[in-house]
């Protein structure tokens, strides 16, 4: 009879991140769910975005877009590091 062994308990950081209701759901479903819920995440982002510009017009679409403008850089900037 063998002990089944425990999986490792992750960061506290990580475990924080997954307790928020709607991002983390999304985030732990895409880190260890099935290769396709990527592409459900992205839809459902652009979809979001796409009814944010109907709803509230023009600054529903250029604000989101101002808000991704440090998340692009930090993006560059991890490209162009290694």
């Amino acid at each position: 009879m063998t002990l089944a062994s425990t999986p490792p308990r992750p960061p506290l950081w990580q475990r924080l991140f997954f307790a928020i209701p709607v991002l983390g759901w999304v985030a732990r479903d895409l880190l260890f769910g099935d290769k396709n819920n990527v592409w459900f995440a992205i839809i459902g982002f652009v979809s979001l975005w796409l009814s944010s510009a109907l709803v509230f017009g023009l600054p529903g679409l250029y604000l989101p877009a101002l808000a991704l403008v440090p998340v692009i850089f930090v993006i560059l900037l991890f490209i162009t590091w290694s």
